[in-house]
């Protein structure tokens, strides 16, 4: 009779703490106070900074706060188009460049904390191609992608317990699940990986929200065969190991431009 009772409770919190994806609709698990993470964002970021300081006052890095700025705004205007502004009510904007030249990646973590390693610039190339990562990645945090990978991972690793129980009893375990959920790793272990919905959530939007900031979707297209051109080697970035295939991507993301060049052409 007990597990009965914690069975139906566990089934009761799941629907509970579903909620939708901006523009797609879809139902998902977010079982984590989105004000919980964004206080335990706060520490990670501060910590990966300590390991990667920022570079300040040259060109790439005012480039990333140039862009970063304009992508604020732009995500600001389409939550507030489709009533979701209350998905960014804790946000404080951030944009860093760390140095770690070995490093292609960039994330966005709750609150938007924004950073891109150095590593990634040469491929992003310029303001377009910073935008381009840097929408997928806002993306991901406003679509709570993380927060659904971590909900998915504290229930089948932890018996989904509470992310709070969970850092008590397993603080080491439980910040590498963290990291690993939003993408930051640099070396957190095995990634968790985005499903193909998620993915294509993160283009989908990520390509509106250039084109709401004024920059070209099209390009989008330029940085991912940069970025096959790039990854033609034995290893493969970190922020491609839990992305699809380049070829699946660019077909997606063709399919996807005429939506958002819709928005690209109001400017």
């Amino acid at each position: 009779m007990h597990r009965l009772f914690s069975l139906l409770a566990l089934v009761i919190i799941v629907l509970w703490a579903c909620s939708k994806v901006p523009i797609t609709g879809r139902r998902q698990l977010n079982l984590v106070p989105e004000s919980m993470l964004v206080s335990l964002s706060l520490d990670e970021y501060q910590k990966i900074q300590k390991q990667y300081p920022p570079e300040v006052g040259t060109p790439r890095a005012k480039m990333v706060e140039r862009v970063g700025k304009k992508m604020a705004k732009a995500t600001e205007e389409f939550l507030r188009r489709n009533g979701m502004e209350k998905r960014i009510k804790d946000f404080q904007w951030e944009f860093k460049l760390l140095k770690a030249d070995d490093v292609v990646n960039a994330f966005c973590l709750p609150g938007g904390k924004i950073a891109f390693f150095t590593g990634i610039m040469p491929i992003a190339k310029n303001e377009a191609g910073v935008a381009v990562v840097m929408g997928h990645e806002i993306a991901h945090a406003i679509a709570r992608h993380g927060n659904e990978r971590l909900s998915q991972a504290l229930l089948a690793q932890m018996g989904g317990v509470a992310l709070d129980v969970a850092l008590q009893e397993k603080p080491e375990e439980t910040r590498q699940l963290f990291l690993a959920a939003y993408g930051v790793g640099v070396q957190v272990g095995v990634l968790l990986p985005y499903s193909r919905k998620q993915e294509l959530e993160a283009d989908r939007i990520g390509l509106i929200l250039m084109a709401i900031a004024g920059y070209n979707p099209q390009e989008a297209i330029k940085f991912w065969e940069r970025m096959e051109k790039m990854s033609g080697g034995a290893s493969v970035p970190e922020f491609l190991s839990t992305h699809p295939s380049h070829k699946r991507r660019i077909e997606q993301l063709k399919k996807l431009l005429p939506e958002a060049m819709k928005y690209y052409k109001q400017k």
